[in-house]
């Protein structure tokens, strides 16, 4: 199979429609043509970036703005060839699940009983309403937070703002201190926000076993007359 080279062009990004409107003005801003800059620079010089670049936004592509229901925080693509796809924590399917995966489909069989799965993609979540949105949308290979402080935050940050500010009765999942950090000003009066330890094999028995948060998230929707997540992968 040919590989297609790494291109993105960030004055035409392919989004929901509703996701498109939303984040218009911010693909004119001049963080957005900086990052354009660092992101062809980086591919022109050889360097493999991951996701590939027809996946950067593919949260942004499987769970428009007006189906959102969950929010689950990531910070950064994984590193490795094959895994990243655009989604947060989520690889694609024929790749092994990395350990901070596993760990989320432990607490997801001992909080709602759904046996473990044999792949790692997270899609049908997304389909389903939960924006599996990273932080960093791109890294390069084999050096994680590569990308972190070229812009992309302030873009996720655009994301999350919009949201925060334009629905109401959303849950936002927020998963060790990076995710909590950048949620902070997350309106709790007209959002779910739940906070656990990120569920990474340094940090998930501090608290991310027992959680809770999968029942949690349905609970509050299901209370605010929403449909319920199926949390089978």
């Amino acid at each position: 199979m040919t590989t297609l080279p790494w291109h993105l062009n960030l004055a035409r990004p392919t989004l929901a429609d509703d996701w498109a409107a939303q984040l218009a003005g911010e693909f004119q801003l001049p963080y957005m043509a900086e990052l354009q800059r660092f992101l062809s620079d980086q591919a022109s010089t050889g360097k493999t970036l991951f996701p590939p670049s027809d996946q950067v936004f593919r949260a942004l592509q499987l769970t428009p703005f007006e189906s959102v229901k969950v929010v689950i925080l990531g910070q950064d693509p994984y590193h490795g060839p094959g895994q990243a796809h655009g989604l947060s924590f989520s690889v694609q399917a024929g790749i092994k699940p990395p350990p901070s995966l596993v760990n989320i489909y432990k607490e997801l069989e001992q909080d709602v009983g759904i046996s473990r799965p044999n792949h790692g993609d997270l899609s049908g979540w997304a389909r389903q309403g939960v924006l599996l949105l990273n932080s960093v949308l791109t890294v390069e290979q084999g050096n994680a937070g590569a990308h972190q402080g070229k812009g992309w935050e302030s873009f996720t940050d655009a994301v999350i703002e919009r949201l925060n500010r334009e629905r109401d009765q959303l849950v936002f999942m927020l998963w060790g201190s990076y995710a909590q950090k950048k949620g902070r000003f997350i309106d709790r009066d007209r959002h779910c926000v739940l906070q656990a330890p990120h569920p990474s094999p340094l940090s998930a028995h501090r608290g991310w076993f027992g959680s809770g948060h999968f029942s949690a998230a349905n609970v509050y929707l299901r209370g605010t007359g929403q449909a319920p997540i199926d949390w089978q992968p």
